[in-house]
Formats: C-alpha cells, sequence, structure tokens
C-alpha cells in the first residue's frame, strides 16, 4: 500500500507542471563607481569611427530555461547570442562612426563580476573605445499576482487568468578608457495570454522571449537616435 501510495504521489507530482521565472535585471549605476567629484571629472577619450564591445547582464546567478548567466559577483553575463541580438548588433554597426561592434567573449571576462571596470578590462583587450551595456527586466504577473524573478509557478493551478509578460530593457554606454558615460536608453515590451498557454513551460517562455526580443528591437532604435548626437557632439569635438 505504501507502494502504491507513493506512486500516485509521484504521478500527481510530474503531472503538475511549473515554471521558474528567470532571473531579474541589474540597476546598471550601481556598477559605477558612487564619488561625485570622480564622475564628475570623467571626461570623453573614445576615437571615432568608434569600436563598441557590447554585453547583455543580470542579476547574480540569473538562469532562464535556456540560458544559464557567466560569473558570480554582483551580476552575471548572459553570453548566449540569438537571432535578434545578432540583427541589433548588425543595425548597430551601420550607425555612422562606428567601425565595428561585437559581444564580449568568455575567454575575456574575470570569473569575479563587481563592477563595469572588470567589463572595462575585457573591451579594453578587444582594443574597443566603447562598452555597451544593457539588460532586461521581465516581470509575470497573473491576474493581481505578481511573480519576482526565480520564482516557482504550479501551471496546473492558474486556469482562467490572465498572464501579461512586460519587459523593460535598459542601456548605458561608457567609455572605455574613463568610464564616461555617453548616453542611455530604455525600451519597455508587453504581451499577454490566457492562462491556459499554461500548461506547458515551453511556450511560457515563449512570451518572456517574445516580449525580450520586442523590447530588444525598441532599445536598439532608441540607441541609434541617441547615437546621432553623440557622434555629433564627440566626434567634431575631437574628443
Amino acid at each position: 500500500m505504501r507502494l502504491i501510495g507513493t506512486l500516485v504521489i509521484v504521478a500527481l507530482l510530474s503531472g503538475c507542471a511549473s515554471y521558474t521565472t528567470p532571473g531579474g535585471a541589474v540597476a546598471i549605476n550601481d556598477l559605477s563607481t558612487p564619488e561625485i567629484n570622480r564622475l564628475m571629472a570623467q571626461e570623453p577619450a573614445a576615437n571615432f569611427p568608434a569600436s563598441i564591445a557590447v554585453v547583455q547582464i543580470q542579476a547574480p546567478g540569473y538562469r532562464s530555461l535556456d540560458t544559464t548567466g557567466y560569473g558570480q559577483g554582483r551580476y552575471s553575463v548572459v553570453l548566449d547570442r540569438n537571432e535578434a541580438t545578432e540583427r541589433a548588433l548588425l543595425q548597430l554597426n551601420a550607425m555612422e562612426g562606428v567601425a565595428d561592434i561585437g559581444p564580449l567573449n568568455r575567454l575575456l571576462l574575470p570569473t569575479q563580476l563587481d563592477s563595469v571596470e572588470a567589463l572595462r578590462e575585457a573591451a579594453a583587450r578587444l582594443r574597443a573605445d566603447m562598452l555597451l551595456l544593457y539588460t532586461f527586466d521581465t516581470n509575470f504577473q497573473v491576474g493581481d499576482r505578481r511573480f519576482r524573478p526565480l520564482n516557482t509557478v504550479a501551471l496546473g493551478f492558474l486556469n482562467n487568468k490572465k498572464i501579461t509578460v512586460s519587459t523593460t530593457a535598459s542601456a548605458v554606454i561608457y567609455d572605455v578608457r574613463t568610464e564616461f558615460i555617453y548616453g542611455l536608453a530604455e525600451a519597455t515590451s508587453a504581451d499577454e495570454s490566457a492562462a491556459n498557454v499554461w500548461s506547458n513551460a515551453r511556450v511560457v517562455d515563449e512570451l518572456r522571449v517574445g516580449t525580450e526580443r520586442e523590447a530588444l528591437m525598441q532599445l536598439t532604435d532608441e540607441i541609434e537616435k541617441g547615437w546621432s548626437k553623440i557622434y555629433a557632439i564627440h566626434a567634431s569635438s575631437g574628443d
């Protein structure tokens, strides 16, 4: 009887699918030097046309259904590339005043990640003039309940409720040499669906992937708009 009871429990548990929300975003500003005087003293030093290194950073211990963040410390780095990131790189590489643009490589990164300086050093090894950081802040809401990063949601108990997934993508462009900030950009995308899609974790994750892809596309457009001002100001000044 105990064996039968155990088998019944296992069957029930296996039939109750779940989805774990991915890790969170990073407050990029918290990774920079805090001293006001030092911040105000930073100057642009990039050469034009500029070489730009790009990297996605997320909260420590970041993971999603398909991705695990690299490194430990105050943030982790997402190194996986997909069609959306490739399209974004192609669009940014076509901007006036850009010599080349590309992602940072695992081989250049330290395992301990606590500040922007670690990424600037990696970018410097690529002889990059600028460092473009971006992060995704993706939130899941079921009815009136909001699920924070790394929450496990039992999919079978969410029938007849609306699911809303929203992603805010944020970016900052640093000078590799001085940590001067050239500009910021942000974009938000959202999607919703009936709860019956939550019968399968892969289908749920496709909502996340879709909002992050759309947010990245919008973010890329915002970066492109801001870049025209960056190039007009700093390239003409000879910096």
